[in-house]
């Protein structure tokens, strides 16, 4: 597997894997990523100071899904969101995702003290992915959010 960047020739392949994954989990809906302006730039999005964007793709170079890191609410807050990280079904459960996480979050530490998430309590191998990995379950979603029809809200905090 081959992990790097988003580049502008993946917004395409990669806006057609989240857009998949959205429409498999209901998630194609106002409130979500579904309706986010970036999705179909996200290389653009992305490239700024503390933003990045990876993409993984398997030895034949087939896209498997991708992963983002992003400032969240206020700048002296410090903390980064984990954005958009959907795979193609048949990439879930390899280990992309958790390569795609332990890359994002190498990142984040690098800029952020807490990493904090959003998703939808009906992607339960994602929620449990997330515990897994260290994320709190909150019990509500930080200030801030332009995301409001997600119900499941997780923050991990970055020990110097």
């Amino acid at each position: 597997m081959i992990i790097r960047k988003i580049r502008s020739e993946d917004n395409s392949t990669i806006e057609a894997i989240i857009r998949n994954c959205l429409i498999e989990f209901g998630g194609n809906r106002a409130g979500l990523a579904w309706e986010d302006e970036s999705l179909s730039r996200l290389s653009d999005y992305y490239n700024h100071e503390g933003r990045a964007y990876w993409v993984a793709f398997d030895e034949s170079g087939k896209m498997l899904g991708g992963c983002g890191i992003a400032e969240f609410g206020f700048p002296e807050d410090k903390i980064c969101e984990l954005q958009k990280m959907y795979l193609i079904t048949e990439a879930r459960g390899t280990g992309t995702a958790a390569e795609l996480l332990q890359t994002a979050l190498l990142f984040a530490k690098q800029h952020y003290k807490a990493c904090y998430l959003e998703t939808l309590q009906n992607m339960q191998a994602a929620n449990r992915f997330y515990v897994k990995h260290g994320f709190q379950l909150l019990d509500a979603p930080l200030a801030g959010s332009d995301h409001f029809a997600c119900d499941a809200w997780y923050i991990r905090e970055f020990n110097e």
